[in-house]
């Protein structure tokens, strides 16, 4: 893809949103990349690890299609808060503050915080156990490392969004490299692939496992930070899309990031639970990270369970950061008010320091930090639908009727698979 002169011009190569310089042909598609890998991090989680491998090891193939659905559904809804973002110059909390009740402002930032705060914890237990796995670390000691790094992470912000985003998508890279060498190593059955990608299930043990995955995918808290990183990315994005034509052009380049990130983590995903299918269906092996990794390691090789350890550690890392950052996001959006990076990093880290001092399981851990994760979804998803299809606010980037309906298809699918999700957790 090539872009003119004047398309060049649009796209920032700083933040503050400078208009780029013309650049050679092959250089002209950076400065387009970077929010959407950002929140690509969160489809890649440890938690999205331990529900991966539990539904190939548990289903096979049957699921993938489960996969395939929920990655079409994150680019729709990532692709809207990108927009929101774009064409008001303000991010979803901000807009929520400026225009809802301040009861429901209050609300929406408490179960926020709430949200951010099971993000969290589901980040740094999954890097600890990464440390674990590879160092013999013990779990509380590699919850403090996960923080203490994911904090230097953020510092990278000082600097402006763009180094952040290159360390965030570096580090996707490294989990995406990890589960390729895995997948080469594994091996994949074509025909039975095929087979998983047309909608079935295999009794409802597979429907719950399909919900949590479909539940786990739309991370809220990114939402909110994806609408936060892309006002001044395009240059003055305001202005620019005042016209048709700029608004086109502004909203390819905004398209091709979201396809880019969400269709790598979607692959990754993808690879995810295609490896279990192919070395785990049958064995009976209960899906926790530790058990994934000594499955690798007896199936293809020490190497092997290596690789997985660095992956995920590479995803507690960047997901953790990634967490803390939206936790600054709402409570600027919502309430103007700020805490100090460090402040927010201990508070955040004490309930997961709980968690992994009592001894608790990890991956029952993430997988109920996942359960909290599903109550926040309607605050996030429904606002950002009721906000890009409001004329009043987004103008000529206004939402098609039918981008609407569907964004209402996929809130109500969420919604009630979450809901289903709580149930089955709850009674079973």
């Amino acid at each position: 893809m090539y872009l003119s002169r004047a398309e060049a011009a649009l796209l920032p190569t700083q933040l503050g949103g400078r208009p780029a310089t013309v650049r050679p042909e092959g250089r002209r598609l950076w400065p387009l990349l970077g929010p959407a890998f950002v929140a690509a991090v969160a489809y890649v989680d440890p938690g999205n690890f331990a529900t991966n491998f539990s539904g190939g090891a548990a289903f096979g193939y049957t699921l993938l299609w489960v996969i395939v659905a929920a990655n079409l559904m994150a680019m729709l809804i990532q692709s809207l808060t990108a927009k929101l973002g774009m064409a008001t110059g303000r991010d979803l909390a901000t807009l929520c503050r400026e225009r809802l009740p301040r009861p429901v402002t209050w609300g929406l930032w408490v179960q926020a915080e709430a949200v951010a705060i099971a993000t969290d914890l589901a980040e740094i237990v999954g890097g600890a156990v990464a440390l674990y796995l590879l160092f013999g670390v013990p779990l509380p000691i590699g919850g403090v490392i996960t923080a203490v790094v994911a904090f230097a992470l953020l510092a990278a912000q000082s600097r402006g969004h763009r180094p952040f985003e290159r360390v965030i998508a570096g580090l996707l890279l490294v989990i995406g490299l990890g589960f390729g060498y895995t997948l080469i190593g594994s091996g994949v059955d074509v025909d039975a692939a095929a087979a998983g990608l047309v909608p079935s299930f295999a009794g409802p043990e597979s429907l719950i496992l399909a919900t949590g995955i479909l539940g786990a995918t739309v991370m809220p808290h990114v939402i909110y930070v994806h609408s936060a990183l892309t006002p001044g990315r395009y240059g003055d994005a305001v202005t620019a899309g005042r016209t048709a034509e700029g608004r086109r052009r502004l909203l390819r380049a905004q398209r091709l990031d979201v396809l880019l990130a969400m269709g790598f983590a979607g692959l990754i995903n993808a690879s995810m639970l295609v490896v279990a299918a192919q070395l785990f269906t049958g064995t009976g092996m209960d899906g926790s990270l530790e058990a994934v990794h000594a499955g690798l390691g007896n199936e293809l090789g020490r190497g092997a369970g290596v690789v997985f350890g660095i992956a995920l550690l590479a995803s507690g890392f960047a997901s953790s950061s990634v967490g803390t950052h939206a936790g600054q996001v709402v409570m600027a959006g919502f309430l103007r008010r700020h805490l100090p990076v460090h402040l927010r990093r201990l508070i955040t880290l004490v309930p997961a320091l709980a968690v992994l001092l009592v001894g608790a399981d990890p991956t029952t851990a993430l997988v109920w930090s996942q359960v909290v994760l599903c109550f926040g979804i309607p605050f996030a998803l429904v606002p950002l639908l009721w906000l890009t299809s409001r004329r009043d606010l987004m103008g000529g980037w206004v939402n098609r009727r039918r981008t609407t309906a569907a964004g209402m298809v996929v809130a109500t699918l969420i919604i009630g698979l979450n809901a289903h999700l709580l149930v089955g957790l709850t009674v079973g």
